[in-house]
Formats: C-alpha cells, sequence, structure tokens
C-alpha cells in the first residue's frame, strides 16, 4: 500500500491530525475504513515516479468512459427541503417496424388506450460514498430495455447537500428511506416497481419498506439487495487485527468530529496522498487483483468527489442502523441477494444473514470479488440481475448484454 500498511493509518489516525499530511492520512483511512464504497488504481504497477503515477491518473480520467451515461433530468424534493437529483432512462420508443413513431408513452395509448399501464420502473439506489454512476456497466446494458430510475442521494453527487445536515443534524438510515419515497413519488409515481440497491442503497430501501409497508405490498415487484447489510455493522473488522480495530472504534468518534470541522484541511491532504489514498482505498473494494486501471480509477473519483465532511456525518448511522425487521416485507416477491465473496466492508456473511430470514431469495456469494462487485464483476451481477427482471415478468426475455455498451449515446 504504497509502504503504508493499514495499521500505520489506524496508528496516524489515533494520534490526530497534527499537520495535513496526517490529516490526508486520516481522512484516507476514515473514508474507507468506515464504508469501504471506492476503489484505488493500480497505475503503481505501471509506472514508478510520483509524477508518472499522476499523469497516469489524468490519462485514465480523460480517456475513460465510465459515468458517461446520462438520461433525463429531474428533481426531487424531500421532505426537509433537500433537493434530490435523479434521471430516468426510459424503453425505447419503437418496436421493430414502428420506428420513429412517437414517444413511448404514445405508444402505449395506442396498444392499451388513453389509460394505459404505467411501465415497470427499475429504481437504483447507490452507496455511501458514490453516486448513480457507479451503476455505469448495468445501465449501459439495459438502457432501452427497461424504464429505469437513477438516483443520488443526498449530499452526494448532483443532489444537494442535506439540509438538516446542514444545520448539524446526524442523517439516518430513515431519513435516506423517506429520500427514496420522495424520489420514487417524482419519478415513478405509478406503476409496478423493481428496487435495486448497493450497500447503503441496499439499507435505504430497507428503511422505505420500514416505513412504507403499503408501498411495497402494492407496488413492488422485484428486489436486489447487493453488497448491503440489515445490522449489525459495528461488529464488521474490515480484516484488521483486533486491536487495530479497537483502536479504531476508540477514536473514531473523535476523529471524526475534528475531520468534519477542518474539511479544507483534510481535502489538502487527501489530495496531496493521493497514492496512499489509492493504495489503501484498493484494498476495501476489491477482491481480485486483475481490475481494470480505468474502473479501478473511475471509482476512485467517485469518492474523492464525496466530502470528507459528508463522509463523517453520515458514519454513525451505520452503526446504528438495524433494519431486519423490516426484511420480512419483501417475502412475498422475488429478490435477488448477491455480495463479493471478498467483501471486507458488508461482508457475505451480511448477505447469508438477510437470505436466513429471506429464505425463498435467489442468494449469489461472486467469487474473487469485493465491495464494489457492480463494477468488479459486472457480467455477473448483470445476468443475475436480468434474470431477476424476467423472473419477476419486467422484461419479456434475457436480452440483455453482459457488459452493454459504454459509449455515449447521441444527443445524451
Amino acid at each position: 500500500m504504497s509502504g503504508s500498511s493499514a495499521e500505520e493509518v489506524v496508528a496516524a489516525t489515533a494520534a490526530g491530525a497534527a499537520g495535513w499530511r496526517r490529516a490526508g492520512i486520516a481522512g484516507a483511512a476514515i473514508g474507507v475504513l468506515a464504508a469501504g464504497a471506492a476503489a484505488g488504481v493500480a497505475v503503481e504497477r505501471l509506472t514508478v515516479g510520483r509524477g508518472m503515477r499522476k499523469k497516469a491518473r489524468l490519462a485514465l480520467d480523460a480517456t475513460g468512459p465510465y459515468g458517461s451515461l446520462r438520461g433525463t433530468p429531474g428533481r426531487a424534493v424531500a421532505d426537509d427541503g433537500t433537493e434530490l437529483h435523479y434521471e430516468i432512462d426510459e424503453v425505447e420508443d419503437a418496436s421493430p417496424g414502428e420506428e420513429g413513431t412517437g414517444s413511448a408513452g404514445s405508444r402505449r395509448r395506442r396498444l392499451f388506450g388513453r389509460k394505459a399501464p404505467a411501465p415497470v420502473t427499475v429504481v437504483f439506489s447507490h452507496g455511501y460514498c458514490l453516486g448513480q454512476d457507479s451503476w455505469h456497466f448495468q445501465r449501459a446494458a439495459l438502457r432501452g430495455l427497461v424504464r429505469a430510475v437513477y438516483w443520488d442521494q443526498r449530499s452526494h453527487g448532483r443532489s444537494g447537500r442535506g439540509r438538516t445536515q446542514a444545520d448539524g443534524v446526524p442523517v439516518g438510515i430513515d431519513q435516506l428511506g423517506r429520500d427514496l419515497r420522495a424520489v420514487i413519488d417524482a419519478a415513478a409515481p405509478e406503476g409496478p416497481l423493481v428496487l435495486v440497491g448497493h450497500s447503503m442503497g441496499g439499507m435505504t430501501m430497507m428503511a422505505l419498506a420500514d416505513q412504507y409497508p403499503a408501498l411495497i405490498r402494492d407496488r413492488v415487484a422485484a428486489v436486489a439487495l447487493v453488497g448491503t447489510s440489515s445490522g449489525k455493522l459495528g461488529e464488521v473488522n474490515f480484516g484488521l487485527p483486533v486491536a487495530g480495530v479497537n483502536a479504531v472504534r476508540r477514536v473514531l468518534p473523535g476523529v471524526l468530529k475534528a475531520l468534519g470541522s477542518q474539511t479544507e484541511l483534510v481535502e489538502k491532504g487527501r489530495r496531496a496522498t493521493a497514492d496512499l489514498f489509492a493504495g489503501l482505498i484498493k484494498r476495501y473494494s476489491f477482491g481480485s487483483r486483475d481490475v481494470d486501471p480505468a474502473v479501478a480509477r473511475f471509482a476512485e473519483r467517485l469518492i474523492e468527489s464525496t466530502p470528507i465532511d459528508v463522509v463523517a456525518e453520515f458514519y454513525p448511522a451505520f452503526t446504528e442502523h438495524d433494519k431486519s425487521g423490516a426484511l420480512p416485507a419483501f417475502r412475498d416477491v422475488p429478490v435477488l441477494i448477491l455480495a463479493g465473496d471478498k467483501d471486507l466492508v458488508t461482508p457475505s456473511s451480511h448477505s447469508e444473514a438477510i437470505a436466513d430470514v429471506l429464505p425463498d431469495a435467489e442468494l449469489v456469494i461472486v467469487p474473487d470479488a469485493g465491495h464494489l462487485v457492480m463494477l468488479e464483476h459486472p457480467e455477473t451481477v448483470t445476468d443475475r440481475l436480468a434474470d431477476l427482471l424476467v423472473r419477476s415478468g419486467t422484461v419479456p426475455g434475457a436480452n440483455v448484454g453482459g457488459h452493454g455498451s459504454t459509449a455515449r449515446r447521441p444527443g445524451r
């Protein structure tokens, strides 16, 4: 890890941010150990000098197509006034022989009459320190086949800063569940729903079920829970020795408070320690050695865009998260539970615990995969998701590519 072990980072964190460099190391440690929702780039294998590594990162940023897919934008407003950004990918306009015949809504009206049934909408919820673009491969594969909504959680991506958080109110998973309800009301007020969530996104879905069981009963046709947990995250050891985990838990509240109040200093440190940051977070995001450097760099950029004060204010919500009691709400619909076997953040044992509550669900443990399994093994995740859509009747057949096109569509 660029000359520093995870234990050394923990020690630096415990000592406090005595300077911008130490603050940067602490910021990297908290951002990774708290969520693990990012990835490092393997440029250290390709170059040796720090300057050359920086140039390699810039080259990957310039050439990588990941995160370039866009849909029709919209805004939902949360119950505290926070603006939530979402995008809609609609079903292709025309069936064979009907090219250029108008909108998807117009075609449905021709087929079913004036009150055409609303289409199934697949709603994708992303994880902590990520954004809607973390679903890039699945989005590329499903474009045109299903109506899909991708949204950015509050304080992430293109969504607004959480208004109550800006006033010092801690964020909770229940709030995220209400945010998801606001997005559904705005982007898919009618018709069946398929809910797909990774990590914090899966927890958000559980909070939705806990607070709005009637919505789940009346409208949800299928559920996919990817690399997530229903609780007991405070017991996760992140692959560290017991002493290291205990040290992190002892100092974490004070370190988080300090980091959140020194945003500019910590962000400067994170940028200056980019090599350490990349190597460290790669360990907590991927399980395999042969990760495409462009994909890894793309994931790294996602977490780089998450301010350290947002990282800090979200973390306490995970230790308090317990939504095992909400899981039975999903028992009557097809459920996919998928996790990487080398996930150090939400270990596969947490997915197995969810499967114990939902015995009819399909449980898939992906070999040689870490927390960001949808980026690391996109073919597997997309194939299983496509099968779920077929089983739930969302799409008539499994005509979904493993990767899909990563290119930007004309006009998008």
